[in-house]
């Protein structure tokens, strides 16, 4: 198994004239199946709301999705469950998919009852989780419908930090209307994971699976992304990297031995992430120069080979005093993502402070830049909203977690 590395900038040519010029660098990463070499083993965990807020069909649903992903494990692969109201408790440790007709009748015992403590249903999930992570894909799915009413959510944000630190993802799922959207969010992103919504009981079973795809197609673990820059470059100052596919998350950096490093956890076969870097270049002489190289550090599970690292790849500029700007129209793409997502970002700033207008007015550019990179599903949810708020109403529950998920991702279908 191996990392296929693409990278591209929004300009390849600069200005000799300019003291300073600004470039997006775009780096797609995936991993590069070996067809005689299988994957490894699932390690999953499902770590489910059953408080008693999820009485019937959101219940009900959601037993059913997780039995129809103990029918699709294969073998080698391992499940445990976590359940949890207002405490927690592991209903099936972590073990070897066996026997999954007796797994599924515990699941189907499951009662509704209870608060809400989503810290201790996390800090079970990933006590079940690093049982089993030596050598294996491991993954989790946090389901909840509610606010932590009976825990804390600091806890939860350092305990997804911990989870990526032990190289454990953390996906999480968002049930109906009542789920804090900011704290499901930032668990996942911490945790390398990714952020759903379940808006409907009936619409379970078909995230459940989506998500399982998406796992199934990891190969590589705990990826960094490590880049090198040359003298006279550097990052933007405020928000310089960002994911922007498969969804958009802010990355933090850090310097480690001369080299910049961004950790982008799991590495899908056949669905990369695109990475896209903010760069200030300085004056250069005519000719062709070295901007920065891209290198990435990862994991192979299947191998149990830890701290692999990629072919360097070197990104050049041509600084011309006859320059012709050349954009490249799939990088422009990557950066109306991300603005779209931080347009966003602020308009839910603005209306948490009451400014209504302001609100409004940010999310009809995020509509806008939605349309300019020919995402029609998010232009329409954003535009609705800004409507409403612009006539005086408010924005609903459903409406705040739909801005959310269509600013960070492209919706199919």
């Amino acid at each position: 198994m191996k990392v296929g590395l693409q990278v591209a900038l929004s300009d390849i040519n600069l200005d000799v004239a300019q003291p300073t010029s600004q470039r997006q660098l775009a780096i797609s990463i995936s991993a590069i199946a070996d067809t005689s070499q299988p994957t490894a083993p699932l390690n999953l965990c499902l770590i489910l709301d059953h408080s008693g807020s999820m009485h019937g069909r959101p219940l009900e649903t959601v037993k059913q999705a997780a039995q129809e992903i103990l029918d699709n494990l294969s073998p080698g692969d391992r499940i445990s469950v976590v359940v949890f109201d207002h405490k927690a408790k592991v209903l099936i440790p972590s073990q070897v998919i066996g026997n999954p007709a007796g797994l599924k009748v515990e699941i189907n015992r499951l009662k509704p009852s209870g608060g809400t403590s989503i810290d201790e249903g996390m800090r079970l999930g990933i006590e079940e989780l690093a049982k089993s992570k030596k050598d294996t894909i491991s993954q989790a799915f946090l389901l909840t419908d509610g606010e932590n009413e009976h825990g804390d959510n600091e806890r939860c944000l350092k305990l997804a930090q911990l989870a990526a630190d032990y190289n454990l993802t953390l996906n999480t799922l968002g049930f109906g209307d009542n789920w804090n959207q900011d704290i499901l969010e930032k668990i996942a992103d911490a945790a390398g994971g990714t952020l759903s919504y379940i808006q409907r009981p009936e619409d379970a079973v078909s995230e459940f699976n989506r998500l399982f795809s998406r796992i199934q197609s990891v190969a590589l673990t705990n990826a960094h992304l490590l880049l090198t820059l040359s003298p006279g470059v550097r990052l933007a100052e405020l928000k310089p990297i960002a994911q922007v596919v498969p969804e958009t998350i802010e990355l933090p950096m850090v310097q480690e031995a001369g080299a910049i490093a961004v950790r982008l956890g799991d590495l899908m076969i056949d669905a990369p992430r695109v990475v896209l870097a903010n760069l200030y270049a300085g004056q250069f002489p005519p000719g062709q120069h070295v901007l920065l190289t891209a290198q990435i550090r990862y994991d192979d599970p299947m191998q149990n080979r830890e701290g692999l690292l990629s072919d360097p790849i070197t990104i050049s500029v041509n600084s011309s005093a006859s320059f012709q700007s050349t954009p490249d129209a799939q990088v422009q793409q990557h950066v109306l993502a991300l603005a779209k997502y931080r347009q966003t970002q602020i308009a839910e700033q603005k209306l948490q402070q009451g400014d209504r207008s302001g609100a409004a007015t940010m999310l009809q550019s995020a509509a806008k830049t939605a349309l300019q990179m020919g995402d029609q599903s998010a232009a329409t949810v954003l535009q609705e909203n800004a409507t409403r708020l612009q006539d005086g109403g408010d924005l609903s529950e459903s409406d705040r977690k739909k801005t959310r998920i269509v600013s960070k991702t492209i919706l199919q279908g």
